[in-house]
Parts: structure tokens; C-alpha cells; sequence
């Protein structure tokens, strides 16, 4: 049993990445697929699926890449965790590289991207930054 299946599941695919996968399998839950459908949506991964295995269900994530193998993801950090959380309201939600990333936030209004979260003028947890 891991404690913090969102770093479990953001190391991952970040040893997808390094490691030059074109998937990789992670064990599902809802907030991870609310993740994958995230990281679609703003062009990180290509596609993620949902299978089932010996009674077990799991997360397909295919990886994205551009030209001669290079990441599309080029970093990924856990922000709020289990011994700290980590909260921001909806005025004071991060910018991730200058604006060239995107922050991950768990909302009353479900998970939201720091940019949509601002929108619709909710703040949450930050969960994890991508860029």
C-alpha cells in the first residue's frame, strides 16, 4: 500500500519519461484518472485508458513526446503531501514557470488547473506542478 498514491503516481510517469516509454501502467483511482484527463487536456499525454486486470483496474497512460524522443513533460513536483498540505485561495494560486506550466488544484469544484481555478474564482489544494 503506498501512502501518497499521487506521488506514486506522478514518479511513475516520470520514470516513463526518463526511462523513453511510450506507456506506462499505474494503478487507477478517480482522482488520477481526474489527473490523466487533465494532463490531456493540456497536451501533456497523448491518451490514457482504463483496463481491468485479474480483478484489479488500471490506468494505460501513453506518454507524449515530440521530435527524436524529447519530452513533452519536463517536470513534474508534488506540492502538497500527506505530512504537508498545502493550500492556496483562489488570489493567491501559483504560476509554474512563469506561466509556461500548470498547477494542479483539488477544488470544491473537483481538479482544476491553477488558470480555471482563477476563472471560476475558487482556491483548493495544490496538488502537483507540471511544466
Amino acid at each position: 500500500m503506498h501512502t501518497d498514491p499521487i506521488a506514486d503516481y506522478l514518479t511513475r510517469i516520470r520514470n516513463g519519461i526518463m526511462a523513453g516509454h511510450d506507456a506506462v501502467v499505474v494503478p487507477a483511482s478517480k482522482i488520477k484518472a481526474g489527473l490523466c484527463g487533465i494532463l490531456k487536456q493540456e497536451g501533456y499525454i497523448h491518451s490514457f485508458k482504463q483496463v481491468e486486470h485479474e480483478n484489479r483496474v488500471y490506468l494505460i497512460v501513453n506518454l507524449k513526446y515530440v521530435k527524436d524522443k524529447e519530452n513533452v513533460i519536463h517536470g513534474l513536483r508534488r506540492v502538497s503531501r500527506p505530512g504537508l498540505r498545502i493550500y492556496s485561495g483562489a488570489q493567491e494560486i501559483p504560476e509554474v514557470h512563469g506561466g509556461l506550466g500548470i498547477a494542479i488544484l483539488s477544488t470544491p469544484k473537483g481538479l482544476l488547473t491553477g488558470k480555471d481555478a482563477k476563472k471560476q474564482n475558487v482556491g483548493g489544494e495544490v496538488l502537483a506542478h507540471i511544466w
